[in-house]
């Protein structure tokens, strides 16, 4: 597996409220980049297998979302959880978990979990193509720290879930 040094260049179709729109549904798409998302900031970003599954929704997203004051008070921009699922996938989980600081950010054709390298196999459990469980500080575009789950495999028989959490995160951003 190849580290690379800056995150890539990708599109990613997200949904945005839109009052104008009305109804029931008052959602348009709206295409977000990674430099529109990186460029000139400091994001925490975390990476996961899927949105409702048991570890993601009980532990890793919670955490992330219950530790973002602190954070911020250590000079970080956002924090961004990504997973390859759609965009609505993302607003329900995020709307079920009562996420208002971690942004969602849906990677639904998998383009940056590839890029990024951490594209895995999960025909184990039905999924199909997932991220790897993976967290990073990314500076202004620039991978400055990574955490990788060890065990990186397609068809993993475990879920590892050792150092991609918000308090290995927390604790490296304390250190720096």
């Amino acid at each position: 597996m190849a580290v690379i040094a800056t995150v890539p260049s990708v599109v990613f179709k997200t949904r945005v409220r839109d009052e104008s729109i009305g109804g029931p549904n008052p959602f348009r798409w709206q295409d977000r980049t990674t430099e529109e998302l990186f460029a000139g900031k400091r994001v925490v970003v975390f990476s996961l297998p899927g949105a409702f599954t048991p570890t993601c929704s009980t532990s890793h997203l919670p955490r992330y979302e219950e530790l973002y004051k602190e954070f911020q008070a250590l000079g970080v921009d956002s924090v961004i959880c990504i997973s390859v699922n759609d965009a609505f996938v993302m607003y329900q989980w995020g709307k079920q978990q009562g996420a208002e600081n971690v942004f969602l950010l849906p990677d639904g054709n998998g383009e940056f979990t590839r890029k990024m390298g951490m594209l895995v196999e999960k025909s184990n459990l039905g999924f199909g193509m997932r991220s790897w469980r993976y967290s990073m500080v990314v500076n202004d575009g620039k991978i400055e720290k990574m955490f990788v789950e060890p065990g990186f495999n397609d068809n993993c028989p475990t879920d590892p879930f050792e150092v991609s959490d918000a308090d290995t995160m927390l604790k490296y951003l304390k250190s720096v």
